[in-house]
């Protein structure tokens, strides 16, 4: 090989391995927002379809990365967190307690035309509630079902309980400007007549914010809400994406072809921040949950991994 390009060679040899030598602080502060939503962005576009959005907030400083965070989607099941922020909410005021039991029916009326319907267990993520209609219930097990389980039977019974206009307007306050909580879930006639829970990235960020922030109920109702949020059973997307054993306050939310997270992540030794990610247009629910995982992995790059 001639001199010169063997130098050229030995140069650039030496250039890579001083980069990926270089402590991790010096690697990282490559790693700005802008780095950051490209990477993120490239990832996105791998997947052929895929309608993504993606917001990130660093809650030590308050600064936010959006990819189009205003974007409105179905809600799927992350209408689930402004729920449980109103029933809180009523039972901060003394309209209600968590600890009241209340009858548990299977018998509901669609916001369109009155018409009855019914909820089947099979197409329900918990099953187990159902085998308790008849009985009386508390208020507390039906939240904490909703939430770490997603049940649709829970959520309905509590709804039940409160003012869907309500819940909407609270939202208001906490920063979510195209959140909309309309109904229960599997309403058929509203979800043919268009009348769907919908919400954004930024609106789902500015919400979990607002609970981390201790601003949406009160000190213990929101460690309450944390606690329920961090015993979530379905991890495949944002947790699968983080390293094993970090704590992460979550839901999630599927309907077809639509698959959502919405996480507070706590890194140890840095301060928390918050991670939306929205998709649709995947129908392969194993490709849209490694999406977001890779997403994830690459805010935690940014945001969560130890400074040194």
């Amino acid at each position: 090989m001639h001199h010169l390009a063997r130098h050229a060679l030995l140069t650039l040899g030496t250039i890579t391995a001083a980069l990926f030598s270089a402590p991790l602080h010096a690697q990282r502060a490559l790693l700005d927002p802008d780095v950051v939503r490209t990477r993120i962005e490239s990832r996105i576009a791998s997947v052929p379809g895929a309608e993504v959005a993606v917001t990130i907030v660093n809650l030590g400083i308050g600064s936010q990365l959006s990819i189009n965070g205003d974007r409105v989607y179905h809600a799927a099941s992350t209408m689930k967190i402004p729920v449980l922020i109103d029933l809180l909410r009523e039972a901060d005021a003394g309209r209600l307690s968590l600890d009241q039991s209340i009858l548990l029916v299977n018998a509901f009326h669609s916001i369109v035309d009155g018409s009855p319907y019914a909820l089947s267990a099979d197409d329900d993520s918990d099953s187990t509630v159902y085998e308790r209609v008849g009985e009386w219930v508390p208020v507390r097990w039906l939240a904490e079902r909703m939430i770490n389980h997603s049940s649709n039977l829970a959520t309905n019974a509590l709804i039940a309980l409160l003012d869907p206009e309500r819940i909407t307007a609270t939202m208001r306050t906490l920063g979510a400007e195209r959140t909309l909580v309309l109904r229960g879930v599997e309403d058929g006639p509203a979800f043919r007549a268009g009348q769907n829970n919908v919400t954004t990235a930024d609106d789902l960020a500015a919400i979990l914010k607002a609970i981390e922030r201790r601003e949406a109920a009160s000190p213990s109702s929101t460690e309450f809400l944390l606690g329920t949020l961090r015993a979530q059973a379905f991890n495949a997307q944002i947790p699968a994406g983080l390293p094993p054993g970090i704590p992460v306050a979550h839901k999630t939310g599927q309907i077809t072809a639509t698959l959502h997270d919405a996480a507070i992540i706590y890194p140890p030794g840095r301060a928390p921040f918050v991670l939306v990610v929205l998709t649709r247009g995947i129908p392969e629910q194993r490709i849209a949950e490694q999406l977001t995982a890779d997403i994830a992995a690459i805010a935690w790059e940014w945001l969560g991994a130890p400074l040194r």
